[in-house]
């Protein structure tokens, strides 16, 4: 199960904004991170810089904010791993197919008003609902 977490959602979801804008300010990009992390790969492009940049933001700012508060995060899952497994590699197809992730289709492509993102980000949320209805409800209530 989740907990209610008003300030630290607000937080990340302020700092997921901000980073969005800046990216989009000074470099004119998406901050989608399955193409951030994709453009990582091999062969070497000349925006590698910015992108191993705000990937490395995006893990070392939340071991900042532990270090700091004090408080960790944590992480309780009732669906076996081997599930979770299959879980990522079903939303990687997604992805794949989807030309992106919630972060650039959800928070930069909303906020474009792109239509594409529009039509995935509705498909996003909807398979989010069958999937929490059918492990729910339909499977055992996990």
């Amino acid at each position: 199960m989740t907990e209610f977490t008003p300030l630290m959602s607000l937080s990340g979801g302020t700092l997921i904004g901000l980073s969005a804008v800046l990216l989009m300010a000074f470099h004119g990009r998406i901050a989608g991170m399955t193409g951030i992390l994709t453009g990582l790969l091999p062969p070497i492009a000349a925006d590698w810089g910015w992108r191993a940049a705000f990937i490395a933001g995006a893990i070392v700012a939340p071991m900042l904010i532990v270090m700091l508060s004090g408080q960790a995060i944590g992480f309780d899952s009732p669906v076996p791993t081997s599930w979770l497994a299959v879980s990522g590699l079903i939303v990687g197809v997604g992805v794949y197919f989807g030309s992106g992730c919630t972060s650039g289709h959800g928070v930069c492509g909303l906020a474009r008003l792109s239509p594409r993102s529009i039509a995935a980000t509705a498909i996003f949320m909807a398979t989010t609902a069958a999937t929490v209805f059918v492990t729910r409800h339909v499977m055992g209530g996990l």
